[in-house]
């Protein structure tokens, strides 16, 4: 990732949903359309981590929006291990290949997606693979 985008409107809202709204999360994103839960190691304390999300498909790819920008623990912690699990509608799905990158366009998100990111002025993203069985 070469350019550094501005911070997001999301920030002011980061301690909130790490320390409640998370914790209620975990509960339902597993199953739901559009969300998911990320199982992930702490690079440092190698203790598994569970990240409530939205994730989106993108032709071959899970394509994750990051509302609070790429400097969160999660993401340090999948660019570190180059892997994470994603539960998504009850299914498990072992991603690897994390890639940050910028799109102002927001292209991989679908239409009311892209348009409330904007509004959030949201422009980085996490594109993952997930290996062929």
């Amino acid at each position: 990732m070469t350019e550094s985008p501005p911070p997001t409107r999301m920030q002011w809202m980061r301690p909130f949903t790490t320390r409640v709204f998370n914790r209620f999360s975990r509960h339902f994103a597993g199953w739901m359309p559009m969300f998911g839960i990320i199982e992930h190691l702490g690079r440092k304390s190698g203790t598994t981590y569970r990240t409530p999300m939205n994730v989106f498909r993108y032709r071959d790819e899970w394509v994750f929006a990051l509302t609070y920008g790429a400097d969160v623990q999660w993401v340090k912690n999948v660019l570190a291990s180059g892997r994470c699990t994603l539960i998504t509608r009850g299914k498990r799905h072992e991603l690897v290949n994390p890639r940050l990158f910028v799109d102002q366009t927001r292209s991989a998100m679908p239409t009311p997606v892209r348009q409330f990111l904007g509004l959030l002025s949201v422009s980085e993203f996490i594109h993952f693979d997930e290996p062929s069985a």
